[in-house]
This record gives structure tokens, sequence and C-alpha cells, in this order.
């Protein structure tokens, strides 16, 4: 029997939900890009330990996904939680960018070019804080040590407050073809409180530019939850953000999490919570949906002739450390101060300073601060909590089949944590099937929660681990 997910186009029934309903799933809760989630990973785990699963990947031949990480940007957005350096003088780059390129000589050494490189990204931090040289040189590196698909997505996110069209051209003329761009939100107001002026002209004209250069797929950034924000203020930077013509959008939900970056502290009587919060969300669902983009899941929008939107209507698709994908199947080799691997049955994160970063590659080749290997049951909850935020159903059969278990039996205890959810209409629950309702969607981190067995231990801990759920 085929399972289809969720029509992407049905009407989102939002506007009857409760303080109470809010109140009760509005709490901490992983992103879920991966399963078991980061606070559980071990010290333990080594650069020996990652190397034998470098081995198991070799041995079995699988695609390759190359992320590597740029960490540096000249000024600090006051919202953001990602790994960054702020450095004004552009010299720290070079000794970085040695050491990134003797971790790319360590990988490559280990990886036979029968296995093709089927996406290659750049996060950060700006990757645009390098030179049109050192960006050049460190593809070209890169290119030179691994087989590229001919059909690879290749993707960069750059900041429009410091990407030239020089950078542009280069990037396209080395083979980039996706771009992802920061906006987070065009509200003057909002911009100043959060450190990140951005006029709604620069980026038009730098979006502008990419497209005449030859750009086909551009993301943009959106945050709901920021300083300042109003439902109304919110509509009117979709309204903007719409004349761009993105192919995809992110929109994603503010993480307030002071006690691990201090600087969010500074705005935090500003911050709108609860109900107000969700207003925001919900304006910005409305206005993309009525725009005629797909609501993929969680934070993701697409056209609908996108690669995600097909994905997901083929259930081919996948999410990893880097959201949502279309590229499943492949094993994810992160190089860089901070940079994640998700090889095999493990997953494997580099220090997170850049002085130890450098010196460990300097003398080990790889930077291996942490991980985790993954028991069976880690991957069988993997896969279930997978298929729930890719394709919003999860057919009970495929399960059994893939892993030789009774579902109802396995999940015996999950299956009675949802009836609550199915009383308040955001699952429906039958004995070939789970499947989210429209409504659910909007609440579909909670329903994973469902089935992660860490998390009860996890929040034993004073402080959240997690950013809340919307």
């Amino acid at each position: 029997m085929a399972y289809d997910a969720t029509k992407l186009g049905e009407k989102f029934e939002i506007a009857q939900i409760s303080d109470t309903i809010l109140e009760k799933y509005n709490r901490p809760g992983p992103r879920y890009t991966s399963y078991p989630t980061a606070p559980v990973w071990k010290d333990d785990f080594g650069p020996d330990d990652l190397e034998k699963y470098y081995a198991r990947a070799e041995h079995l031949g699988t695609p390759l996904s190359l992320y590597m990480h740029i960490p540096f940007c000249e000024n600090l957005c006051l919202f953001c939680a990602c790994t960054v350096s702020i450095q004004k003088d552009k010299k720290v780059a070079v000794p970085y960018l040695d050491a990134l390129k003797r971790e790319i000589d360590h990988v490559a050494q280990r990886v036979s070019r029968k296995r093709p490189v089927i996406q290659f990204h750049w996060g950060g931090g700006t990757p645009t804080y390098l030179s049109v040289a050192q960006m050049g040189d460190l593809f070209q590196y890169t290119h030179d040590r691994f087989s590229f698909a001919p059909d690879a997505e290749i993707g960069i996110e750059v900041d429009p407050r410091v990407t030239s069209r020089a950078q542009l051209e280069s990037l396209w003329r080395l083979g980039f073809n996706r771009l992802s761009m920061g906006i987070q939100d065009f509200q003057p107001k909002v911009q100043e409180t959060i450190h990140r002026v951005q006029p709604y002209e620069m980026t038009r004209d730098l979006i502008v530019a990419s497209r005449e250069i030859g750009f086909q797929s551009i993301n943009i950034d959106l945050i709901y939850g920021l300083p300042y924000q109003t439902a109304d203020s919110f509509r009117a930077t979709i309204d903007q953000a719409l004349t761009l013509l993105p192919d995809r959008v992110a929109m994603f939900s503010y993480a307030h999490v002071p006690w691990l970056k201090k600087q969010q502290g500074s705005f935090e009587a500003h911050l709108p919570e609860g109900m107000e919060k969700f207003r925001i969300f919900r304006a910005g669902l409305e206005k993309f949906l009525s725009a005629g983009y797909l609501y993929i899941g969680m934070d993701h929008f697409a056209r609908p002739g996108d690669e995600l939107a097909i994905a997901q209507q083929n259930r081919t698709l996948h999410r990893n450390f880097q959201g949502y994908t279309t590229k499943a199947g492949a094993d994810l080799y992160g190089m860089g101060v901070s940079a994640i691997s998700s090889i095999g049955e493990a997953y494997a994160q580099n220090r997170r300073e850049v002085p130890a970063y450098e010196s460990t590659v300097a003398t080990r080749g790889i930077a291996t601060m942490r991980g985790y290997r993954l028991s069976a049951d880690d991957v069988l909850r993997r896969a279930v909590i997978g298929r729930l935020l890719c394709h919003t159903v999860i057919p009970k059969h495929e399960v059994e089949a893939e892993f030789g278990i009774a579902f109802d039996q396995y999940f015996a205890a999950e299956l009675l944590r949802l009836e609550s959810a199915r009383e308040e209409g955001l699952v429906v629950l039958s004995s070939e099937d789970i499947r989210v309702t429209p409504l659910g969607r909007i609440f579909i981190r909670n329903i994973a929660m469902t089935f992660d067995r860490y998390l009860h231990e996890q929040q034993m801990d004073q402080r959240p681990l997690f950013s809340k759920t919307l």
C-alpha cells in the first residue's frame, strides 16, 4: 500500500489554538538535525573512533556530503547562537585556512575517488569574510582531492552586508549553484537592536546581481521572535521578502539561549513571548502559503517545483545538520572548527575554539572533540523521527520491515503518550500509520519528542538544553 505525505496544500486551521495548548507544547525541545541530539554525545569519542567509521563508509562506498565551517565575522549579531569568531583583522584567516587544508588532506586520503561528492556546503560565520583569492584557493584545493558529481549541489551562506558582486562572480565560476542569504528582519528597530543593520535595498541589489550572474536557486533566512517584532511588522518584512522571489525560505524560531550566548541577554526584556510570538509565526505561515509557497516542515517553505517540494511528495526528503535536503544516503564529512560529521551510525564534532582546532589538526590531522556511536535502538528511532519530520507520516509496515519489529508493541509507551495529541487534533492514529494533521505540523517537534528516549533524562538538568519549540 502506498503512503503519501500530508497534502502540502492543505489549509492550516490554526486560528483556534488556545493559550492552554500553546502553553503545553511551547517548551524546550530539539530541532532533530540529529538523533540522538548533541547533549547525549560523549567526550570519549575521539579521532581514532571517527577514523574507524571513515573505514566503514569507505567499505560501503557511500556518496559524500562535505561541509566546511568558516567561523569568522567582522561584527557580532546579538541574536546569533552559531560558532563564530569576531575578527576585524582578516589575517586570522590565513592560519585557519592552512589548518583546514590539512584536515581536507587527512580526510581525502581516506576517501576513494569512486565515491562522488553530491553536496558541498560552506557555512559559518560568514564564508564571504574570505577574499576572492582565498575562496578560489580553498574550493580548488578541495575539488582537486575529491570527485564531485556533475550535478552536485554546491551552496554557500552569504551575508549581503559584506558580499560583493566580484565575490558572487567568483563563486559562480568556481561552481557554486545555491546561495543562502540571511535577512532575519527588515524593520529598522529590530535590526538596530540585534546589531544587524541590513536595509532592504542592500539585499535586493545583491539578489538581483546573483540572478544576473546565473544563480537560479536562492534561499533566504528569516527569524521570528526577535526583539520588538510584532505580527504586523513581520508581515511587512515578508511583503518585502516576497518581492525578492526566493526559491526557498527558512523561517526560524529565534533560539533564546542566553545561558550559552551571553549577548542575547541585552534585549531579553523586549522579546515577544507566548501567544504574541505565536501570532508572529502564524502571520509568516499565512503569508507564505497565500503567496503559493509550500510548507515543507518545521521552518522551511519552497516553491511547488522546487526539489524540496518534489522530494517530500516522493517521500525521498531527508533531514541532517544542514536542515531539509534532497541528498539522502550520503555520509556527511564536516571540516573546520565545530563542524559535525554524520557517518554511518556515528556522529562526531570538531573542537569549538579556533586555536584548539588549529593545534589539534596540526598534530593529528583531524580535531574530533566528542561524538556518539548509535545503538540499534537509536538507529530505529532516528528513522522514525526522520519519517515524521520529513513526510508527516510514519507507515508502521515500513518500519517493521526495515527493523524487524512489531511497531505497536515496540512503541507501546509512545503510542500511549500520543493519545493526548490525538485528542487535541494533532495526530491521527491508526493500525497502519501515524499521521500528523495540518494543525499538528505546527507542533511537529513536540510530536517527534515523543519518540526521543533520552529527552526526559536531559531535561533533568537545571538549565534548559534547547530553545522553545515555537
